[in-house]
């Protein structure tokens, strides 16, 4: 059997499970949002191999936040606030998905907020969300815009301190409630789509572990250390390939 021949018949049984399935669980890292235009940490063209005065790890860590908040807010505003994204074929399938009844939860490492302007209800975010950013003395609200347009260091309008983003940098921990919300779903779920995720960043990477089905579908352009353990691996775009989902 032609390569080409085993890739479609990969793709029908996608297709075919995702038909099955009223209980889906989606799991979507980095991938899911570079067709969409926002730059991958780990990929080739990724964050990580571009030239900075510092790494960017370090850059995007609580240390460096607390240290040098100035330089933080700097590569942040350019590098992480791609607030003129939107959504493409795999954001806006998951949401139909889910108004349709089959998916049941959107779990995401990403912090673009793509899967709610897509129209996604549940979604989980493991790392938070640029879209929120809060004041660290009055815990005054503030949008992404508000940080993208400040100075420097943003600073609150109402007491004058300091703001953050509310998303979860290196040395920073997860959020335990939400964690324990994303193992549930998994847990339960008759499908679980993993898609633009490499797998390498734990704890996010071990939420797989708790899955109990038959339809782990892997869905990423390079391998991945779990694609043993997956019922149906996938090197496809992921955007491609929910494009070809029919409700």
């Amino acid at each position: 059997m032609s390569l080409q021949k085993q890739r479609e018949e990969k793709i029908q049984l996608f297709l075919e499970m995702v038909k099955e399935s009223d209980n889906i669980v989606f799991f979507g890292g980095a991938g899911v949002s570079t067709e969409s235009g926002i730059p991958d940490f780990r990929s080739v063209d990724g964050l990580y191999n571009q030239e900075y005065d510092y790494p960017p790890e370090t850059i995007l860590s609580h240390t460096f936040y607390r240290r040098k908040p100035e330089e933080f807010y700097r590569f942040y505003r350019n590098k992480m606030l791609c607030l003129d994204a939107q959504p493409n074929m795999a954001h806006k399938k998951l949401a139909e998905l889910e108004e349709a009844g089959k998916v049941k939860a959107v779990i995401t490492q990403n912090i673009d907020g793509l899967h709610q302007l897509a129209g996604s209800k549940k979604v989980l975010e493991l790392h938070g969300s640029v879209h929120r950013n809060y004041c660290e003395s009055c815990h005054a609200f503030y949008d992404a815009q508000y940080v993208l347009r400040s100075q420097g260091a943003p600073r609150c309008e109402k007491c004058g301190g300091e703001i953050k983003p509310d998303v979860v940098l290196y040395e920073e921990g997860l959020d335990n409630q939400v964690i324990q919300e994303a193992i549930s779903y998994i847990h339960h779920a008759d499908m679980l789509i993993i898609g633009g995720t490499s797998l390498a960043v734990y704890p996010a990477a071990g939420l797989v572990d708790y899955y109990r089905g038959n339809k782990l579908v892997l869905v990423n352009k390079t391998p991945t250390p779990r694609d043993g353990m997956a019922d149906l691996t996938l090197q496809e775009s992921i955007g491609e390939l929910f494009a070809k989902i029919e409700r």
